[in-house]
Protein backbone atom coordinates (compact mmCIF):
# COMPACT_ATOMS: atom_id res chain seq x y z
CA UNK A 1 0.00 0.00 0.00
CA UNK A 2 1.13 3.55 -1.10
CA UNK A 3 0.23 5.70 2.21
CA UNK A 4 0.37 9.72 2.47
CA UNK A 5 0.25 11.37 5.69
CA UNK A 6 -1.11 15.02 5.28
CA UNK A 7 0.64 17.57 7.81
CA UNK A 8 4.19 18.61 9.34
CA UNK A 9 4.41 18.49 12.76
CA UNK A 10 5.62 15.95 15.43
CA UNK A 11 2.52 14.43 15.28
CA UNK A 12 2.65 13.59 11.75
CA UNK A 13 6.31 12.35 12.95
CA UNK A 14 5.22 10.37 14.94
CA UNK A 15 2.53 8.95 12.20
CA UNK A 16 5.19 8.20 9.48
CA UNK A 17 7.26 6.12 12.11
CA UNK A 18 4.68 4.17 13.06
CA UNK A 19 3.60 3.64 9.65
CA UNK A 20 7.05 2.86 8.35
CA UNK A 21 7.25 0.01 10.45
CA UNK A 22 3.82 -1.79 8.63
CA UNK A 23 5.05 -5.27 6.66
CA UNK A 24 1.79 -3.88 4.49
CA UNK A 25 3.63 -0.69 3.08
CA UNK A 26 4.54 0.10 0.04
CA UNK A 27 5.49 3.83 -0.18
CA UNK A 28 5.16 7.01 2.27
CA UNK A 29 4.68 10.10 1.44
CA UNK A 30 4.16 12.94 3.65
CA UNK A 31 3.08 16.15 2.75
CA UNK A 32 4.82 19.23 3.52
CA UNK A 33 6.49 17.11 6.21
CA UNK A 34 9.91 18.28 7.95
CA UNK A 35 13.32 17.45 8.06
CA UNK A 36 13.12 14.54 10.68
CA UNK A 37 9.88 12.89 8.82
CA UNK A 38 12.64 12.84 5.80
CA UNK A 39 14.24 9.53 7.02
CA UNK A 40 10.82 7.24 7.39
CA UNK A 41 8.86 8.93 4.08
CA UNK A 42 9.21 11.11 1.29
CA UNK A 43 8.63 14.93 1.58
CA UNK A 44 6.42 16.12 -0.99
CA UNK A 45 6.00 20.10 -1.22
CA UNK A 46 2.32 20.48 -1.14
CA UNK A 47 0.68 22.52 1.73
CA UNK A 48 -1.94 20.41 4.25
CA UNK A 49 -4.59 22.86 3.08
CA UNK A 50 -4.36 22.55 -0.61
CA UNK A 51 -7.00 20.02 -0.83
CA UNK A 52 -6.11 20.47 -5.11
CA UNK A 53 -2.95 19.41 -4.95
CA UNK A 54 -3.08 16.77 -2.40
CA UNK A 55 -6.00 14.87 -4.53
CA UNK A 56 -3.84 15.32 -7.75
CA UNK A 57 -0.91 13.45 -6.34
CA UNK A 58 -2.60 10.95 -4.39
CA UNK A 59 -4.13 10.24 -7.89
CA UNK A 60 -0.96 10.77 -9.94
CA UNK A 61 0.85 8.52 -7.40
CA UNK A 62 -1.79 5.67 -7.02
CA UNK A 63 -2.07 6.47 -3.11
CA UNK A 64 -4.18 3.90 -1.43
CA UNK A 65 -4.70 5.53 2.02
CA UNK A 66 -4.61 9.15 2.91
CA UNK A 67 -4.16 9.91 6.86
CA UNK A 68 -4.72 13.16 7.88
CA UNK A 69 -2.81 14.91 10.73
CA UNK A 70 -4.37 18.25 11.63
CA UNK A 71 -7.99 19.00 12.15
CA UNK A 72 -7.97 21.95 9.21
CA UNK A 73 -7.99 20.02 6.20
CA UNK A 74 -10.62 17.42 7.49
CA UNK A 75 -13.09 20.21 8.35
CA UNK A 76 -12.50 22.26 4.66
CA UNK A 77 -13.15 18.86 3.47
CA UNK A 78 -10.24 16.77 2.51
CA UNK A 79 -12.06 13.35 3.11
CA UNK A 80 -15.09 14.56 0.74
CA UNK A 81 -12.50 15.32 -2.20
CA UNK A 82 -10.17 12.32 -1.53
CA UNK A 83 -13.23 9.80 -1.60
CA UNK A 84 -14.81 11.61 -4.44
CA UNK A 85 -11.58 10.55 -6.52
CA UNK A 86 -12.41 7.00 -5.03
CA UNK A 87 -8.99 7.24 -2.69
CA UNK A 88 -9.62 5.98 1.13
CA UNK A 89 -9.02 8.72 4.00
CA UNK A 90 -9.17 7.75 7.27
CA UNK A 91 -10.42 10.86 8.82
CA UNK A 92 -14.20 12.13 9.33
CA UNK A 93 -15.77 13.98 5.98
CA UNK A 94 -16.68 17.28 6.69
CA UNK A 95 -20.45 17.07 7.97
CA UNK A 96 -18.72 14.62 10.59
CA UNK A 97 -15.75 17.26 11.24
CA UNK A 98 -17.71 19.48 12.58
CA UNK A 99 -17.36 17.69 16.08
CA UNK A 100 -14.63 20.13 15.78
CA UNK A 101 -15.35 23.26 13.58
CA UNK A 102 -18.53 23.93 15.85
CA UNK A 103 -18.10 23.73 19.30
CA UNK A 104 -21.82 24.62 19.22
CA UNK A 105 -22.68 21.25 17.27
CA UNK A 106 -20.19 19.47 19.58
CA UNK A 107 -23.02 20.36 22.41
CA UNK A 108 -26.08 19.51 20.47
CA UNK A 109 -24.32 16.46 19.66
CA UNK A 110 -23.12 15.45 23.08
CA UNK A 111 -26.84 16.75 24.34
CA UNK A 112 -28.87 14.41 22.11
CA UNK A 113 -26.46 11.70 22.84
CA UNK A 114 -27.05 11.85 26.60
CA UNK A 115 -23.29 12.58 27.13
CA UNK A 116 -22.14 14.53 30.51
CA UNK A 117 -20.64 17.69 29.65
CA UNK A 118 -20.95 21.33 31.13
CA UNK A 119 -23.72 23.64 30.93
CA UNK A 120 -24.12 25.81 27.91
CA UNK A 121 -25.40 28.44 25.90
CA UNK A 122 -24.64 30.01 22.16
CA UNK A 123 -24.49 33.66 21.95
CA UNK A 124 -24.60 35.33 18.18
CA UNK A 125 -24.75 38.94 19.46
CA UNK A 126 -22.41 40.27 21.66
CA UNK A 127 -24.37 42.40 23.90
CA UNK A 128 -26.68 39.52 24.87
CA UNK A 129 -23.66 37.89 25.39
CA UNK A 130 -22.11 40.26 27.56
CA UNK A 131 -25.42 40.36 29.69
CA UNK A 132 -25.30 36.32 30.20
CA UNK A 133 -22.05 36.84 31.72
CA UNK A 134 -22.53 39.29 34.09
CA UNK A 135 -26.01 37.43 35.46
CA UNK A 136 -24.22 34.34 35.61
CA UNK A 137 -20.79 35.86 37.15
CA UNK A 138 -17.31 33.94 36.85
CA UNK A 139 -14.98 32.38 36.37
CA UNK A 140 -16.37 31.24 33.02
CA UNK A 141 -15.53 29.51 29.93
CA UNK A 142 -15.62 31.66 26.63
CA UNK A 143 -15.17 29.69 23.30
CA UNK A 144 -15.48 30.77 19.87
CA UNK A 145 -17.60 28.48 18.14
CA UNK A 146 -15.58 28.15 15.30
CA UNK A 147 -12.14 26.44 14.29
CA UNK A 148 -9.31 29.11 15.99
CA UNK A 149 -5.81 26.71 15.91
CA UNK A 150 -6.19 26.37 19.77
CA UNK A 151 -6.90 30.15 20.50
CA UNK A 152 -10.60 30.40 20.81
CA UNK A 153 -11.04 29.38 24.36
CA UNK A 154 -10.74 31.46 27.30
CA UNK A 155 -11.09 30.16 31.07
CA UNK A 156 -12.23 33.37 32.58
CA UNK A 157 -11.62 33.84 36.30
CA UNK A 158 -13.59 37.02 36.04
CA UNK A 159 -15.93 38.64 34.03
CA UNK A 160 -13.80 41.34 32.74
CA UNK A 161 -11.33 38.90 31.30
CA UNK A 162 -14.81 37.09 29.87
CA UNK A 163 -16.45 40.12 28.68
CA UNK A 164 -13.01 40.90 27.03
CA UNK A 165 -12.63 37.52 25.66
CA UNK A 166 -16.53 38.36 23.81
CA UNK A 167 -14.92 41.83 22.88
CA UNK A 168 -12.16 40.64 20.82
CA UNK A 169 -13.68 37.23 19.59
CA UNK A 170 -16.91 38.63 18.55
CA UNK A 171 -16.45 42.81 17.99
CA UNK A 172 -12.65 42.91 16.91
CA UNK A 173 -12.89 39.69 15.17
CA UNK A 174 -9.65 38.42 16.56
CA UNK A 175 -10.17 34.90 14.64
CA UNK A 176 -11.71 35.94 12.20
CA UNK A 177 -15.60 34.16 11.33
CA UNK A 178 -14.51 31.87 13.75
CA UNK A 179 -15.61 34.45 16.78
CA UNK A 180 -18.79 35.94 15.70
CA UNK A 181 -20.66 33.50 17.40
CA UNK A 182 -19.74 31.87 21.31
CA UNK A 183 -20.75 29.23 23.47
CA UNK A 184 -20.51 30.50 27.14
CA UNK A 185 -19.98 27.45 29.12
CA UNK A 186 -19.60 26.78 33.20
CA UNK A 187 -16.42 25.74 34.73
CA UNK A 188 -15.47 22.45 35.61
CA UNK A 189 -13.26 21.93 38.36
CA UNK A 190 -11.16 18.65 38.21
CA UNK A 191 -7.93 16.77 36.33
CA UNK A 192 -8.01 16.62 32.58
CA UNK A 193 -7.71 13.89 30.67
CA UNK A 194 -7.34 13.07 26.87
CA UNK A 195 -8.81 10.17 25.58
CA UNK A 196 -8.68 8.75 22.16
CA UNK A 197 -10.95 6.14 19.74
CA UNK A 198 -10.59 4.95 16.03
CA UNK A 199 -14.02 4.77 14.62
CA UNK A 200 -15.34 3.18 11.97
CA UNK A 201 -18.65 4.91 11.75
CA UNK A 202 -20.16 2.09 13.96
CA UNK A 203 -17.71 0.69 16.11
CA UNK A 204 -14.92 2.46 18.30
CA UNK A 205 -11.74 1.01 19.70
CA UNK A 206 -9.82 2.72 22.42
CA UNK A 207 -6.58 4.47 21.84
CA UNK A 208 -5.53 4.82 25.37
CA UNK A 209 -5.48 8.09 27.45
CA UNK A 210 -2.95 10.80 27.67
CA UNK A 211 -2.37 13.57 29.86
CA UNK A 212 -0.65 16.71 28.28
CA UNK A 213 0.33 20.16 29.66
CA UNK A 214 -1.40 23.03 27.62
CA UNK A 215 0.29 26.48 29.77
CA UNK A 216 3.72 27.25 28.72
CA UNK A 217 4.74 28.14 32.61
CA UNK A 218 5.81 25.36 34.78
CA UNK A 219 3.24 24.86 37.59
CA UNK A 220 0.65 25.54 34.48
CA UNK A 221 1.27 28.86 34.30
CA UNK A 222 1.34 31.42 32.04
CA UNK A 223 -0.25 31.20 28.90
CA UNK A 224 -2.24 28.36 26.74
CA UNK A 225 0.00 27.09 24.43
CA UNK A 226 -0.56 23.93 21.57
CA UNK A 227 0.87 21.85 23.97
CA UNK A 228 4.38 21.63 25.89
CA UNK A 229 4.48 18.10 26.67
CA UNK A 230 2.59 14.89 27.39
CA UNK A 231 2.17 11.23 29.35
CA UNK A 232 0.74 8.08 29.21
CA UNK A 233 -0.72 6.31 30.69
CA UNK A 234 -1.65 8.43 33.58
CA UNK A 235 -2.93 6.95 36.21
CA UNK A 236 -5.85 8.38 36.66
CA UNK A 237 -7.04 6.36 33.54
CA UNK A 238 -7.65 3.28 35.11
CA UNK A 239 -9.30 0.17 33.01
CA UNK A 240 -12.47 0.90 34.79
CA UNK A 241 -12.40 4.71 33.69
CA UNK A 242 -11.68 4.20 30.09
CA UNK A 243 -14.22 1.67 29.76
CA UNK A 244 -17.13 3.89 31.02
CA UNK A 245 -15.40 6.48 28.90
CA UNK A 246 -15.88 4.70 26.00
CA UNK A 247 -19.45 3.13 27.37
CA UNK A 248 -21.31 6.81 27.75
CA UNK A 249 -18.97 9.26 25.78
CA UNK A 250 -17.88 7.50 22.67
CA UNK A 251 -20.13 4.81 21.86
CA UNK A 252 -23.16 7.14 22.13
CA UNK A 253 -21.57 9.87 20.06
CA UNK A 254 -21.05 7.54 16.98
CA UNK A 255 -24.82 6.20 17.69
CA UNK A 256 -25.81 9.95 17.41
CA UNK A 257 -23.63 11.16 13.93
CA UNK A 258 -25.19 7.70 12.75
CA UNK A 259 -28.73 8.80 12.96
CA UNK A 260 -28.16 12.33 11.85
CA UNK A 261 -26.80 10.53 8.81
CA UNK A 262 -23.00 11.71 9.57
CA UNK A 263 -21.39 8.94 10.56
CA UNK A 264 -17.97 9.95 12.27
CA UNK A 265 -14.74 7.79 10.63
CA UNK A 266 -11.19 8.20 12.50
CA UNK A 267 -9.88 9.79 15.11
CA UNK A 268 -12.00 10.96 17.93
CA UNK A 269 -10.44 12.03 20.68
CA UNK A 270 -12.61 13.43 23.79
CA UNK A 271 -11.07 16.29 26.56
CA UNK A 272 -12.79 15.32 29.10
CA UNK A 273 -12.60 17.19 32.75
CA UNK A 274 -12.81 14.28 35.55
CA UNK A 275 -14.84 16.35 38.21
CA UNK A 276 -16.32 15.41 41.67
CA UNK A 277 -19.06 14.62 39.41
CA UNK A 278 -17.52 12.13 37.04
CA UNK A 279 -16.21 12.88 34.02
CA UNK A 280 -17.55 15.54 31.52
CA UNK A 281 -17.25 16.66 28.12
CA UNK A 282 -14.66 19.71 27.85
CA UNK A 283 -14.65 19.67 23.52
CA UNK A 284 -14.11 16.53 20.30
CA UNK A 285 -11.85 17.17 18.31
CA UNK A 286 -11.11 15.38 14.96
CA UNK A 287 -7.92 13.82 15.10
CA UNK A 288 -5.15 12.87 17.49
CA UNK A 289 -3.78 15.62 19.96
CA UNK A 290 -0.34 16.47 19.68
CA UNK A 291 1.96 15.72 21.81
CA UNK A 292 -0.22 13.19 23.08
CA UNK A 293 0.43 11.24 19.37
CA UNK A 294 3.76 10.84 19.95
CA UNK A 295 2.90 9.07 23.67
CA UNK A 296 0.29 6.36 22.48
CA UNK A 297 2.04 5.54 19.39
CA UNK A 298 5.41 4.44 21.60
CA UNK A 299 2.95 2.43 23.31
CA UNK A 300 1.40 1.20 20.02
CA UNK A 301 2.64 -2.16 19.63
CA UNK A 302 -0.03 -3.52 16.58
CA UNK A 303 0.47 -2.29 13.52
CA UNK A 304 -1.08 0.91 13.11
CA UNK A 305 -1.31 0.93 9.44
CA UNK A 306 -3.90 -2.34 9.55
CA UNK A 307 -6.38 -0.28 12.19
CA UNK A 308 -6.56 2.44 9.95
CA UNK A 309 -7.54 0.72 6.84
CA UNK A 310 -9.72 -1.67 9.19
CA UNK A 311 -11.53 2.11 9.94
CA UNK A 312 -12.03 2.76 6.38
CA UNK A 313 -13.52 -0.61 5.67
CA UNK A 314 -15.70 -0.57 8.61
CA UNK A 315 -13.96 -3.74 10.11
CA UNK A 316 -13.21 -2.66 13.21
CA UNK A 317 -15.88 -4.87 14.92
CA UNK A 318 -13.21 -7.88 13.90
CA UNK A 319 -10.22 -5.86 15.51
CA UNK A 320 -8.07 -5.41 18.40
CA UNK A 321 -4.90 -3.46 19.38
CA UNK A 322 -2.26 -4.67 21.64
CA UNK A 323 -0.08 -2.14 23.81
CA UNK A 324 2.93 -2.59 25.39
CA UNK A 325 3.35 -2.50 28.71
CA UNK A 326 5.38 0.76 29.80
CA UNK A 327 4.95 4.27 29.88
CA UNK A 328 5.67 7.41 27.49
CA UNK A 329 6.72 10.94 28.26
CA UNK A 330 7.22 13.64 25.97
CA UNK A 331 8.74 16.55 26.28
CA UNK A 332 8.25 19.55 24.25
CA UNK A 333 11.29 21.86 23.46
CA UNK A 334 9.79 25.45 22.04
CA UNK A 335 11.80 28.35 20.70
CA UNK A 336 12.19 31.55 23.15
CA UNK A 337 9.21 33.77 23.00
CA UNK A 338 6.89 31.22 22.36
CA UNK A 339 3.76 31.21 22.27
CA UNK A 340 3.93 35.05 21.62
CA UNK A 341 6.06 35.26 19.18
CA UNK A 342 9.12 32.38 18.87
CA UNK A 343 12.60 33.02 17.55
CA UNK A 344 12.93 31.81 14.04
CA UNK A 345 15.54 29.89 12.16
CA UNK A 346 18.14 29.56 15.38
CA UNK A 347 20.52 26.29 15.11
CA UNK A 348 20.38 23.32 16.88
CA UNK A 349 23.23 20.92 17.21
CA UNK A 350 24.07 17.33 19.11
CA UNK A 351 20.41 15.77 18.44
CA UNK A 352 22.29 12.48 17.39
CA UNK A 353 24.14 12.32 20.91
CA UNK A 354 20.79 12.84 22.73
CA UNK A 355 18.60 10.31 20.38
CA UNK A 356 21.51 8.19 21.63
CA UNK A 357 19.76 7.74 25.37
CA UNK A 358 17.75 4.68 25.60
CA UNK A 359 14.65 4.78 24.92
CA UNK A 360 14.61 7.93 23.72
CA UNK A 361 13.00 8.91 20.20
CA UNK A 362 13.26 12.57 19.05
CA UNK A 363 10.65 13.56 16.98
CA UNK A 364 10.42 17.00 15.02
CA UNK A 365 7.74 19.42 14.27
CA UNK A 366 8.85 23.25 13.63
CA UNK A 367 12.77 22.51 12.07
CA UNK A 368 14.34 23.39 8.73
CA UNK A 369 17.33 22.76 6.95
CA UNK A 370 19.05 26.30 6.23
CA UNK A 371 23.12 25.86 4.50
CA UNK A 372 22.93 22.35 5.64
CA UNK A 373 22.06 23.35 9.24
CA UNK A 374 19.35 22.41 11.15
CA UNK A 375 17.25 25.26 12.29
CA UNK A 376 14.15 26.01 14.37
CA UNK A 377 11.09 26.96 12.11
CA UNK A 378 8.12 27.81 14.43
CA UNK A 379 6.90 27.60 18.28
CA UNK A 380 7.10 23.95 19.20
CA UNK A 381 10.29 22.77 17.48
CA UNK A 382 11.25 19.04 18.94
CA UNK A 383 9.44 16.32 21.03
CA UNK A 384 11.76 14.61 23.29
CA UNK A 385 10.14 10.98 23.68
CA UNK A 386 11.11 8.57 26.15
CA UNK A 387 9.98 4.77 27.43
CA UNK A 388 10.42 3.37 30.26
CA UNK A 389 8.96 0.81 32.84
CA UNK A 390 7.84 3.52 35.00
CA UNK A 391 6.76 7.14 34.33
CA UNK A 392 9.39 8.09 36.56
CA UNK A 393 12.00 6.20 34.55
CA UNK A 394 10.54 7.80 31.26
CA UNK A 395 10.78 11.00 32.54
CA UNK A 396 14.00 11.18 33.80
CA UNK A 397 15.06 9.65 30.43
CA UNK A 398 13.50 12.03 28.21
CA UNK A 399 15.15 14.98 30.53
CA UNK A 400 18.65 13.20 30.09
CA UNK A 401 18.35 13.65 26.38
CA UNK A 402 16.96 17.21 26.51
CA UNK A 403 19.92 17.81 28.32
CA UNK A 404 22.68 16.86 25.98
CA UNK A 405 20.96 18.99 23.08
CA UNK A 406 22.37 22.28 22.28
CA UNK A 407 20.27 24.85 21.66
CA UNK A 408 20.64 27.91 23.20
CA UNK A 409 17.45 29.70 21.93
CA UNK A 410 14.74 27.13 23.56
CA UNK A 411 13.12 25.85 25.70
CA UNK A 412 11.10 23.22 28.06
CA UNK A 413 9.37 22.84 31.20
CA UNK A 414 10.85 20.60 33.90
CA UNK A 415 7.54 19.06 35.24
CA UNK A 416 6.01 17.20 32.68
CA UNK A 417 3.99 14.36 34.23
CA UNK A 418 4.23 16.48 37.45
CA UNK A 419 0.17 14.96 38.83
CA UNK A 420 1.76 11.60 38.21
CA UNK A 421 3.35 11.94 41.35
CA UNK A 422 1.34 14.34 42.99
Amino acid sequence: MRVLVVGSGGREHALCWAISGSPMLTKLYCAPGNPGISSVAQRVPIGAMDIPALVAFARANQIGLVVPGPEGPLVAGLTDAMEAAGIACCGPNAAAAALEGSKTFTKEVADAAGVPTAKWERFDSAVAARAFVQMRGAPIVIKADGLAAGKGVVVAATEDEAIAAIDAFMERATLGAAGASVVIEECLVGEELSFFALCDGTTAISLGSAQDHKRVGEGDTGPNTGGMGAYSPPPAATPELEADIMARFIQPTLDEMARRGKPFRGILFAGLMLTEDGPKLIEYNVRFGDPECQCLLLRLRSDLLAALVAACDGELKNFDLRWYDRAVVAVVMAADGYPVKPKMYTPIGLLDRAAAVPGVRILHAGTDIRDGELVSNGGRVLTVCATGATITEARDSAYAAVDLIHWPDGFCRRDIAWRAFA
